[in-house]
């Protein structure tokens, strides 16, 4: 091992000793400068750009993502928006229904409301007319009544025959409108039946 350490000055003495140790050999440098070009240029002209182009390609694909991302959050906005005026329009088309139902029916009821009072109006005049009407059958009936039995009573009393007819009519109606008129009290008829029973 010495004698190894001891050989390597020798040869490097041996084999330059006029050059300092620390400068390199002329041709490997210009071939090394030479070599660092070659790999310069085509490190430069074949790798540099398929970087950038790569690195373009990827901000471009970044860029457009963000951009596509932007715009679908743009148009998930203004389909939030269109929702939400839809949702508005369609609440308020709802109120205007139920207020138009709601009048409707409020007329409905007004109007059946007016049909009962008018049917209740027709059927109380009806029910009216109709007691009006049996009130002067009853009134009819009971001046012929009251005809018949006046007119035989009075033939009792007066002791004649008052069946003629005009006659029986012309006295049964005095007798009546003097009943109507108060003219003719039960007194009054009292003393006239003994007048007339007193003159037979």
């Amino acid at each position: 091992m010495l004698n190894l350490v001891a050989t390597v000055p020798a040869v490097v003495t041996a084999s330059g000793a006029d050059k300092p140790p620390l400068i390199p050999h002329i041709p490997e440098l210009i071939f090394g400068f030479v070599m660092v070009g070659i790999v310069y240029l085509v490190v430069s002209k074949m790798v540099v750009p398929n970087i950038e182009r790569a690195y373009e390609e990827r901000r471009a694909a970044i860029e457009g993502g963000m951009k596509q991302a932007e715009e679908a959050q743009a148009q998930a906005e203004a389909a939030l928006q269109s929702y939400e005026a839809q949702l508005a329009e369609a609440r308020a088309e709802a109120n205007a229904i139920r207020e138009q139902a709601r009048e409707e029916g409020a007329s409905i009821i007004a109007d059946l409301r007016n049909q009962a009072n008018a049917e209740a109006a027709r059927i109380t005049e009806s029910a009216k007319r109709q007691i009006e009407a049996e009130r002067q059958q009853a009134i009819v009936s009971l001046r012929q009544e009251v005809g018949s039995m006046s007119t035989a009573l009075a033939s009792k009393i007066v002791g004649e025959s008052l069946e003629d007819e005009v006659r029986q009519k012309g006295i049964v109606d005095r007798f009546l409108a003097e009943l109507e008129s108060g003219a003719v009290t039960p007194e009054k008829i009292g003393s006239s039946s003994e007048g007339t029973g007193a003159d037979s």
